[in-house]
């Protein structure tokens, strides 16, 4: 059923139509689209091909996966590995950057969960760059990162030659955006696409919008640590609103896995088949309330993924 429909349908037992207004955003991604799907907690290798495997069998077109266990906890074999089958499906693969504040000495994230994604002290900074040179060397160009400062230094790095040009920067929900002057800030330091605060309405993803070029990062399924919101009836409004904007699916009622290991593997991969099921039932809604933004299967590949000589 359309949304048109879903109006007529109230109009005719006299309930009023959910409020609208949200203004279409005219900015589209390179090749067109207004959106792509993400499928995050993409632990490794094995991971990534069931995604992609995952994705063939239910003709669900997976355009970036990302890593959340971060850098350190994979081996070069893994990364180098990981990059290779991205480049070679067109999909972007983003690494998590950086050791986490939720799991270092301190004891401020053990009380609150801003300190989550922080890069503590000088050395923590240097782990980042340090992380972020040895992912660039084996071929990954994009990586999450959660610390303003991380960002804003590996961001100069890469202006300075000394990181790949075409590094993708992407903010984490952990560095949380949920105002359009943060959304600006980001971008002038660096950023290049930005995972938003899960619970933003779409009128305030068009606020953020109005202020940034940048792609927005918009979980619909939110994992229950940063929310538990299951928002697929606003994908619609979402897209419109947003666009371009990556339509990102977390899962409900699951375990945090981070840091994931071999102990966790069987889980890690369950966890991954099942997020890419979600984004089919979440396109197969977006087919049925608005068509006419559904992507189309000839969609191009994402540019400068390839793996550079070494």
């Amino acid at each position: 059923m359309r949304l048109a429909d879903l109006e007529r349908l109230l109009a005719d037992s006299g309930l009023p139509a959910p409020a609208g207004g949200v203004p279409d955003s005219p900015a589209r991604f390179a090749d067109g689209l207004r959106y792509r799907v993400e499928i995050p907690s993409t632990e490794g290798p094995a991971a990534l091909r069931a995604v992609l495997e995952e994705a063939a069998a239910r003709h669900v077109p997976i355009r970036r996966v990302s890593q959340g266990s971060g850098v350190m906890l994979l081996a070069d074999a893994e990364i180098s590995e990981m990059a290779r089958i991205g480049a070679d499906a067109g999909v972007e693969v983003s690494l998590f950057l950086g050791p986490r504040g939720a799991w270092e000495t301190g004891g401020q994230a053990s009380v609150t969960a801003s300190a989550a994604g922080v890069a503590r002290g000088a050395a923590g900074l240097a782990a980042c760059v340090a992380e972020a040179r040895r992912a660039c060397d084996l071929g990954i160009r994009s990586l999450r990162v959660a610390d303003v400062g991380a960002l804003a230094l590996v961001g100069e790095l890469r202006e300075r030659g000394e990181l790949p040009a075409n590094l993708i920067l992407k903010v984490s929900v952990l560095l949380v955006v949920a105002n359009p002057a943060s959304a600006r800030a980001l971008e002038r330091l660096g950023a290049n696409t930005l995972n938003v605060a899960t619970d933003l309405s779409p009128a305030q993803l068009g606020e953020l919008r109005g202020a940034c070029s940048l792609p927005l990062d918009v979980y619909v399924e939110v994992p229950d640590d940063q929310g538990g919101f299951v928002r697929f009836y606003e994908v619609p409004e979402i897209v419109r609103a947003a666009a371009p904007v990556y339509v990102k699916l977390g899962l409900r009622n699951a375990p945090n896995i981070y840091p994931v290991g071999g102990h966790l593997s069987a889980t890690a991969l369950a966890l991954t088949r099942e997020r890419v099921r979600r984004a089919e039932l979440c396109l197969r809604l977006l087919g049925e309330l608005a068509p006419e933004l559904v992507e189309g299967p000839g969609a191009d590949r994402p540019a400068d993924l390839a793996i550079p000589e070494p």
